[in-house]
């Protein structure tokens, strides 16, 4: 008995030194710099670093700032603009590569290239493409858009972007629910007569739902953070700058540009709210479409 004991104590020493790395690590780059933004939120930024607690000044003066609810807008229609249809298209890519079709190996790989290389990269092959004086889509179509200057639709040139980069990663974790589906459900439904349209509702719909949860849990967190795509696309000298600015694009601004770090770690901390709400809503209302049951 005393040597079972000491085994299980043994056992459990040793899985803390296994899990210890990823412990620490989360605690220094993650837990601990989270708490450090939520004081500097209510702090004052001062030379060389320093920081003076002064309450609730940043968020009163962030929530009565028309900027802050501009950006704060453009980042929810962005959102908007990006998580339905790229998740609606995923799992249409998803579908076709699970089908028997010749090749399909190689499609995969063709639609998970985008997520190899890099996102600096894909941003300024799009941007070449949506110039309006010699992009390609203009002069095949002989347009005069400004795609990345007209401040009606920079913002939805920008989703396109994001949803062509993000449609290859979310296919193959799709193909993946799609694959554990069980193939006697499908041939119980053709017995019965179930056209196809009959079986994606019934069968593949309901049983794909946790991974459609999951990836819909993602994509909208990328979607409510997006700064790197905008940041590349939208230079400073653009004239629809202001009108595609996000949170986090703010964020950027605010503290390395202005240098008020205090200001906008307000704006951090509230993006992380919003994130948080928004998918505590969707673990919600996951118990409404989504199956679990095996």
């Amino acid at each position: 008995m005393e040597k079972t004991s000491k085994l299980g104590r043994d056992g459990a020493v040793w899985g803390l030194i296994m899990v210890a790395p990823t412990i620490i690590g989360l605690i220094v780059l993650n837990i601990w710099p989270f708490i450090e933004t939520i004081y500097m939120s209510f702090s004052k930024s001062l030379p060389f670093g320093e920081f003076e607690f002064e309450g609730i000044d940043n968020y009163i003066e962030m929530f009565q700032n028309a900027e802050f609810w501009k950006a704060t807008g453009n980042t929810i229609f962005f959102c908007i603009m990006t998580v339905p249809v790229g998740i609606f298209l995923s799992l249409i890519v998803a579908v076709l590569l699970n089908s028997k079709i010749r090749g399909r190996t190689t499609f995969r790989a063709i639609f998970f290239l985008p997520m190899v290389v890099a996102p600096a990269a894909v941003a300024m092959v799009w941007k070449w493409i949506f110039n309006s004086q010699y992009g390609i889509i203009n002069t095949l179509l002989g347009l005069d858009i400004g795609w990345l200057t007209d401040s009606h639709i920079v913002l939805i040139t920008c989703s396109i972007v994001q949803i062509w980069s993000n449609i290859g990663y979310d296919a193959v974790l799709l193909l993946a629910g799609l694959q554990n589906i069980s193939v006697s459900l499908y041939e119980a439904a053709d017995l019965d007569g179930a056209s196809k349209v009959r079986q994606f509702f019934s069968i593949t719909l309901p049983m794909v739902s946790p991974t459609l949860f999951v990836v819909l849990i993602m994509r909208l967190m990328s979607s409510l953070k997006v700064f790197d795509l905008i940041y590349m696309m939208v230079d400073d000298a653009n004239p629809a700058l202001n009108d595609t600015q996000t949170l986090m694009s703010l964020f950027y601004r605010e503290s390395f540009i202005a240098g008020d770090k205090g200001y906008a770690s307000a704006i951090v901390v509230w993006t992380v709210l919003l994130i948080g709400a928004v998918t505590l809503i969707q673990f919600i209302g996951q118990k409404k479409w989504v199956n679990y049951e095996v």
